[in-house]
């Protein structure tokens, strides 16, 4: 039993979660629309830019989730907002591109420190039955700011102009630096009132795999989400490019490219009620395959309604990659800090390499325009073959 102490104390978490979602996809969506039209960056220079922040993710979001579980999680939480805040209250005053690069490249530190701990958060103390919902209820909540960040940025920054990625994303987290000193005060008090509860009695799970299966999706779902990514994060930093294809100014943009969020929120609704996808290999490898599809298609077809009929796809085969890779992390032990910043490094991992690959085609066959994206399919087919590889070792 949760008392409704703990209930409230979810909530907050969920809430956190939420605002930290639409203040970074806000800035990191439209930054490249920024830089595009400030300092006439293109599409190899927002892929390299991509890079090498998902380089550092990689490392800082490892390190964070480490710090998180041994230092405490408001630690971390205190920490993280702070960096952040700093680092776009400096980038906002600053008028060269190499400057404002070194502050996001801040921003992406502080952030490591938000995702592993509120995952963690929100999953402790979760049994077998509520974890799922936990980690479903978590990842509607943010995908749904998400979406909106992307979808709603566009305008605002027509309306009130590209300064906005800085400052509103500043009051946000001013906001939840002030919610989560409030929620470290209280969290001794839901932590006695449920130390005052009796143990609830395990619920024997029928279905549970074994120990060797469970570690063998745990390994797929972080090879899995790092691709994912690489196709995410090849995509965002070429929608300057993908816009002016189509002619459209950013608020249109927003509202054509980010059907697939929406989508990808569908496929959390879904997968966190209907749950036979657990541990189940066809659902993984589809999703896989779908993915690898449906980015080539958005990226190299020059039609719009191809471009969004193609992210339904694209964003269904996110959804379930990226929810496989948070609950088998979360699943599959306790250390939810440590797998938390693990399951973050590997995002890191996919953020680092496809705009990587992007951007050298883009630098060494300048001649194929659409070298970028046929580069990085290559390279998801690459990751197939490699999710492949472990379910047959572990058959």
């Amino acid at each position: 039993m949760t008392t409704k102490k703990g209930h409230g104390f979810k909530f907050a978490c969920f809430t956190l979660g939420g605002m930290s979602s639409f203040a970074t996809s806000f800035y990191f969506y439209y930054l490249y629309f920024f830089l595009q039209k400030r300092f006439s960056f293109d599409s190899k220079h927002n892929l390299a830019l991509a890079g090498a922040l998902g380089f550092i993710y990689v490392f800082a979001s490892w390190q964070a989730g480490r710090f998180a579980q041994r230092r405490g999680y408001f630690n971390a939480l205190k920490l993280g907002f702070s960096v952040m805040i700093l680092a776009l209250s400096v980038g906002s005053q600053l008028n060269s591109a190499a400057g404002l690069m070194l502050a996001t490249a801040a921003l992406t530190v502080g952030m490591c420190f938000l995702w592993p701990t509120i995952e963690a958060l929100v999953s402790e103390g979760e049994d077998a039955t509520g974890l799922p919902r936990a980690v479903g209820t978590y990842n509607v909540v943010w995908a749904s700011t998400n979406a909106l960040g992307l979808f709603g940025g566009g305008t605002l920054v027509e309306k009130f102009g590209f300064r906005t990625i800085f400052f509103l994303p500043i009051a946000i987290l001013i906001t939840q630096l002030a919610l989560t000193l409030r929620l470290e005060k209280h969290a001794n008090d839901v932590v006695r009132a449920a130390g005052n509860e009796p143990a609830p009695a395990p619920i024997p799970d029928p279905h549970r795999p074994s120990p060797a299966k469970t570690k063998a999706f745990l390994r797929m779902a972080w090879l899995a989400n790092p691709f994912a990514y690489i196709a995410i994060n090849t995509f965002i930093p070429m929608l300057p490019t993908v816009a002016a294809r189509f002619h459209l100014s950013p608020m249109f943009a927003g509202f054509a490219c980010s059907l697939w969020c929406f989508v990808r929120l569908g496929a959390f609704i879904a997968l966190w009620h209907w749950t036979d996808w657990h541990y189940r290999f066809r659902w993984l490898v589809m999703a896989f395959g779908v993915l690898i599809v449906s980015f080539a298609v958005i990226l190299i077809v020059p039609s719009l309604a191809v471009l969004l009929v193609s992210q339904i796809f694209f964003g269904a085969a996110i959804g379930l990659i990226y929810y496989s890779s948070l609950f088998y992390s979360m699943d599959a032990g306790e250390a939810k800090g440590e797998h938390g910043g693990i399951h973050e490094a590997a995002i890191g991992v996919g953020s680092c390499v496809g705009p990587a690959v992007g951007a050298a085609s883009l630098q060494f066959l300048p001649q194929y325009a659409n070298g970028g994206a046929i580069a990085v399919s290559v390279l998801l087919l690459c990751g197939l073959g490699g999710l492949l590889a472990i379910w047959k070792t572990a058959r």
